[in-house]
Formats: structure tokens, C-alpha cells, sequence
């Protein structure tokens, strides 16, 4: 694996890798549907995340629910798998987005995570950090980072023993450790993590 020699240059990620192993990143399909299970996941564990996503698809004939789909899915009955009123209308607002850009799996992976960011922001309910996760989850980009990631921040600032007065400041010093990791970031952000749930 590539990323294994530039990250070992680091002594925290080279503990990290020998505990952890190797990751390998894949590509999904469905990146509307990826971003609508990511909206639902927002601020959720990712057991009760699992579970609510499960209930979404359980409202749908196809395995793989296209935009238009879940668009002719009543605001009450997403309600009724417990999604709040705010994230009921988000998914609905990246259903129309996709649709009328017309926006597919093909497409979006031809643009770069800048392009993809300043498209996808645009969408109500779509902050930078769920289409970082989208970038980093869905579209395997291999160098991505979140600073406003409150696991990085929770696992950098315990890893690295930052001292901090302020968020910015936080933000500043992450970014500058993170650097080093390129162009290797997101994998980095794997196994921190990860190391958040060693005992």
C-alpha cells in the first residue's frame, strides 16, 4: 500500500497502522442516495443511523431508490421512521437538486472535491463536512480532511497533545499536522477514528 510508507514518516499514524493493519477504499454508486443516508446519519450514533436507514429503504420496492423515488415518498412517512421535520425536507432538497441538474453517478466523478463542494454546498441541509464525508466515503477521494470533524478533533488533540485556546486555533493546528499525511489525508482520518474506539 502506498500510503502506508508516507504515512509511517509520521510516529503516531506508524503506531496507528501496526495496530490497526491496512485500509483500502472503494468506490460506491448511488451518490444521491450516499448523500441522503449521510444527511439521516447526521449527529446520530452509527448504530441508530443504521437502523433508520434500514427503515427508509424498507419504504421503497428497489433496493437502490432513485432521486425521483424518494421524492414521491409522502413528508409524513419519512417522518415515521424517525427523521426530524428539518431532515425530512433536506433529503427532499437533494432530490430536486440531483434531478434538476441532472446530476449522475458519472458525472459527479469527473469533478474534482473543489467542484464537487461548491456544487453540492448549494443545497440546503449540505454543509462541507457531509460532502467531506461524502468525498471521503463514497467517492474513495484519498486526500481529504475535516477539520470540523468532531472525532479528528477528539483523536488529533489526544494523539498529538494540542493545547488550543479556541476552535480556530484547533482548526490551524490540525490542518498543519494533516498536511504532512498528503496526499494521503483521508486514509489518515481512517485510523484516527478508529483509534477512538481502542479501550
Amino acid at each position: 500500500m502506498p500510503y502506508r510508507k508516507h504515512l509511517n514518516k509520521d510516529k503516531v499514524m506508524k503506531a496507528l497502522i501496526k495496530q490497526q493493519g491496512v485500509y483500502i477504499i472503494e468506490q460506491k454508486k448511488h451518490v444521491c442516495l450516499q448523500l441522503c443516508a449521510s444527511i439521516m446519519g447526521q449527529q446520530l450514533s452509527t448504530k441508530v443511523a443504521a437502523v433508520i436507514y434500514q427503515r427508509f429503504l424498507n419504504l421503497f420496492k428497489a433496493k437502490h431508490p432513485k432521486p425521483a423515488d424518494i421524492l414521491g415518498v409522502p413528508h409524513e412517512a419519512l417522518r415515521g421512521i424517525g427523521l426530524s421535520n428539518a431532515k425530512a425536507v433536506y433529503i427532499k432538497n437533494v432530490c430536486t437538486f440531483f434531478l434538476e441538474h441532472k446530476l449522475t453517478d458519472a458525472k459527479i466523478y469527473t469533478l474534482s472535491n473543489e467542484e464537487i463542494l461548491a456544487l453540492l454546498t448549494q443545497i440546503k441541509g449540505v454543509g462541507q463536512w457531509t460532502v467531506e464525508m461524502l468525498l471521503m466515503f463514497t467517492l474513495a477521494r484519498p486526500d481529504v480532511f475535516s477539520t470540523g470533524d468532531l472525532g479528528l478533533q477528539k483523536a488529533i488533540v489526544k494523539l498529538y497533545q494540542l493545547e488550543y485556546a479556541n476552535t480556530r486555533e484547533l482548526c490551524e493546528k490540525m490542518s498543519r499536522i494533516a498536511d504532512q499525511w498528503s496526499p494521503y489525508r483521508t486514509y489518515a482520518c481512517r485510523y484516527l477514528w478508529r483509534s477512538l474506539d481502542a479501550p
